[in-house]
């Protein structure tokens, strides 16, 4: 049955896994969809069955975004779209390698998903949010933005950048009517973990979550007004005081003098 409609809300790397859960979630919320993927098979399949089950209208778009003429086609389509009123980035590429048994190459592959096509995409629906005074966007970064030890440096980097710009987008847009959540899973069940080279059935079953969990904890997390949601963390209190860490170093960060602790004589003016 058809809920009230909430705009239109836009899922990249919608084809399978959290995309897709995102995509049947959100539609039983209320919104009309626009899927952004590659594989346009996929793609139509899960539009027919969610158009039939919820009443909304869900549009495709397949596109790869690490192509530069297919990654500017959506962005034209994001600017120009005014009903968007929500952007989730989930679109993204990992690598379990060591950076020594990496192809570098392979690496800047998934720094242009990762990174420059969160960006772009993002520049795109800021400015019709900040008009309209309304909007949502959703990061999906990754656990391992706070802890890249944990895989692949590159792809840990990338991750640490989706939390980072989320932090400043936050920080910027504060007051301008503008909702940010940035979600850092920790391993989740899909099929990112068989393209990075470590199928996910050879992990620890018990720090899997399946994509389902996973997007069920965001979405809830989005909707107690959390900006960062980490779904696997039982005790918040450890995230609250990480960031009052980060936070309290803040103004000790950039000073005219180096600190004491290294007992520099300081330069002549």
């Amino acid at each position: 049955m058809k809920t009230r409609l909430k705009g239109l809300a836009v899922i990249t790397g919608a084809s399978s896994g959290i995309g897709a859960v995102y995509a049947d979630r959100l539609a039983r919320r209320g919104y009309d969809l626009l899927l952004v993927a590659r594989n346009r098979e996929r793609m139509e399949d899960l539009a027919k069955k969610l158009a039939a089950e919820t009443g909304h209208k869900v549009e495709i778009l397949a596109a790869d975004l690490t192509d530069s003429k297919d990654l500017a086609g959506v962005e034209r389509t994001l600017r120009e779209d005014s009903r968007i009123t929500l952007l989730v980035n989930n679109a993204g590429m990992a690598s379990t390698a060591p950076l020594l048994n990496s192809d570098v190459a392979d690496m800047s592959k998934i720094i242009s998903l990762n990174v420059e096509a969160l960006t772009r995409l993002t520049y795109a629906v800021v400015p019709a949010f900040v008009k309209r005074g309304s909007g949502t966007i959703i990061n999906i970064g990754s656990a391992v933005g706070v802890a890249p030890e944990l895989l692949n440096g590159v792809y840990g980097g990338t991750k640490a950048f989706v939390l980072a710009f989320s932090q400043s987008l936050r920080h910027e847009l504060a007051n301008k009517g503008v909702t940010i959540q940035v979600v850092l899973p920790g391993a989740t069940a899909t099929d990112l973990w068989n393209k990075a080279g470590t199928p996910v059935e050879h992990l620890p079953q018990e720090i899997v979550m399946t994509a389902d969990d996973m997007v069920n904890a965001a979405l809830a997390g989005l909707d107690q007004g959390e900006f960062v949601t980490l779904p696997a963390l039982a005790d918040a209190g450890q995230w609250q005081a990480y960031e009052a860490a980060r936070r309290a170093m803040m103004p000790n960060l950039s000073r005219s003098e180096p600190a004491a602790r290294y007992g520099t004589v300081r330069a002549a003016a």
